[in-house]
């Protein structure tokens, strides 16, 4: 029962981590590339480390799981802003709607 469960845990992170690459292929700018990419690829990073943890049913691998995806958790949020942030002071262009992109002339960013 607990491979079966593991089994439906790495499957179903798997599908996260492609449904956060097709994201990363397919949307616009950099700004909702990194919403995809971070959402669903810290999503899929759970769900993976959480099969592994129920297939190997240790302590010590549990604790080692719980750690990595607090630190998952932590890290992803603060390096997609600071990613975003740099991307709107350099001035990348960004997607604004169907056929436009917003400039940097278009946003009041502050130093």
């Amino acid at each position: 029962m607990l491979d079966i469960l593991a089994g439906l845990l790495v499957l179903s992170g798997g599908f996260f981590a492609f449904i956060a690459a097709l994201g990363v292929l397919r949307l616009p700018d950099v700004l909702v590339r990194m919403h995809a990419s971070t959402k669903a690829g810290t999503l899929a990073c759970g769900l993976i480390l959480a099969g592994a943890a129920v297939a190997f049913w240790d302590l010590a691998i549990s604790f080692r799981v719980v750690a990595v995806v607090a630190f998952i958790l932590f890290t992803a949020p603060v390096g997609s802003h600071m990613i975003g942030r740099a991307a709107v002071r350099t001035g990348v262009p960004l997607w604004r709607g169907r056929g436009k992109e917003m400039t940097p002339e278009d946003w009041d960013v502050p130093d």
